[in-house]
């Protein structure tokens, strides 16, 4: 993994706060560890959920990014969280008509924070409020740097079916049995100093024989936090989740034209 840090973002709606140890829905993050200090009341993971129109078909997770090393918690006010608010919102009004629902967590503290992975147990934690309530319906993870990296590791949830990772933090040790079966997406700027675009490219092609489906855009020129080619960005997110969202539920709904003429059927890696 690269050792840098990385930063990304979230989203608002119906509050879900995260509250106990580990054992009835509540984080594995609360619970208290051999020399780590508890956590305070502050320090709890945060579902923000879009609902979809009707009942719900499907459900996108959005995982934001941070640091390497932090026990900060994490406020709405930080641009990690931040950030992703618009790609909620963006595929909230792609499939909310169709029975999409989009979940956006805001973690518990700001690092990954070596082996405690506090932002893959807080994704734990999430997954498990999306089962108890919609046990039967797809999962699809979208997730920014360390959200990228979050979302590869949290893959192997039973009802995970597609993985959208925006500029992850991704290296050798990231495991690529996670994304078995699952459809995978990387998007990488080619410019990009926070987090390793060839780690990425790595990636995608040691988990390929894996996964159901692995695809990577490379976006020329482009760095870390997706200020250039927004539009290309959040069509290229929505799009592959609209598209798997679709085939795995049999909604009425395509990705748009503009997301077809970016990513053909059959590409593997394209540059734009």
């Amino acid at each position: 993994m690269d050792n840098r840090g990385a930063q990304g973002a979230g989203s608002r709606g119906t509050g879900i706060n995260g509250a106990g140890t580990g054992t009835n829905g509540t984080p594995d993050s609360g619970a208290v560890r051999a020399g780590q200090a508890p956590l305070l009341p502050a320090h709890r993971p945060v579902l923000s959920v879009l609902e979809a129109s009707g009942s719900t078909k499907g459900v996108v997770l959005v995982l934001h990014g941070g640091k390497a090393h932090s026990r900060e918690p994490v406020e709405a006010r930080h641009l990690s969280p931040a950030r992703m608010i618009p790609f909620a919102r963006h595929l909230h009004r792609a499939g909310r008509k169709h029975g999409l629902a989009v979940w956006s967590l805001r973690n518990s503290v700001r690092g990954w924070n070596g082996p405690d992975m506090s932002p893959l147990q807080d994704a734990r934690w999430a997954l498990q409020q999306i089962a108890e309530r919609h046990p039967d319906v797809p999962v699809f993870l979208l997730g920014h740097s360390m959200g990228g990296l979050t979302a590869m590791c949290a893959a192997d949830h039973p009802q995970v079916e597609a993985v959208v990772a925006l500029a992850p933090w991704l290296g050798p040790e990231t495991p690529a049995d996670r994304v078995t079966g699952r459809k995978v997406l990387i998007i990488h700027g080619t410019t990009d100093h926070m987090t390793s675009p060839s780690q990425s490219l790595a990636f995608a092609r040691r988990a390929s024989a894996d996964a159901a489906s692995m695809q990577y855009v490379s976006l020329k020129g482009v760095g870390h936090f997706m200020l250039r080619k927004v539009r290309v960005w959040q069509t290229l997110a929505t799009g592959f989740v609209i598209k798997s969202f679709a085939e795995s539920t049999g909604a009425g709904v395509q990705p748009s034209r503009a997301f077809t003429d970016l990513l053909p059927e059959s590409s593997v890696h394209v540059t734009l």
